[in-house]
């Protein structure tokens, strides 16, 4: 199982990414050196959405796809939530 998953930072940006396990992944954004650079600078960092896929193949075209929305349509994706 893979999930596509965004994290609101302390800055309030929104970061956008893939992983088999949520809640490794957050507390790796907040306390691990494994964290994306662009997170560790913005801690603490939470999770906010995610969708659950079969594939990474899958999960990796949904986040591109994410990732090319504007702020506005990714807050209205989390509105849905």
């Amino acid at each position: 199982m893979w999930y596509v998953y965004i994290v609101k930072c302390s800055d309030a940006s929104l970061y956008t990414g893939i992983t088999t396990d949520l809640e490794r992944r957050v507390m790796e954004h907040n306390e691990s050196s494994k964290g994306a650079k662009y997170t560790r600078a913005r801690r603490p960092v939470h999770l906010v959405h995610h969708e659950r896929f079969d594939n990474k193949s899958l999960a990796s075209k949904r986040e591109y796809e994410i990732k090319q929305l504007p702020r506005s349509a990714k807050l209205r994706l989390l509105l849905c939530d």
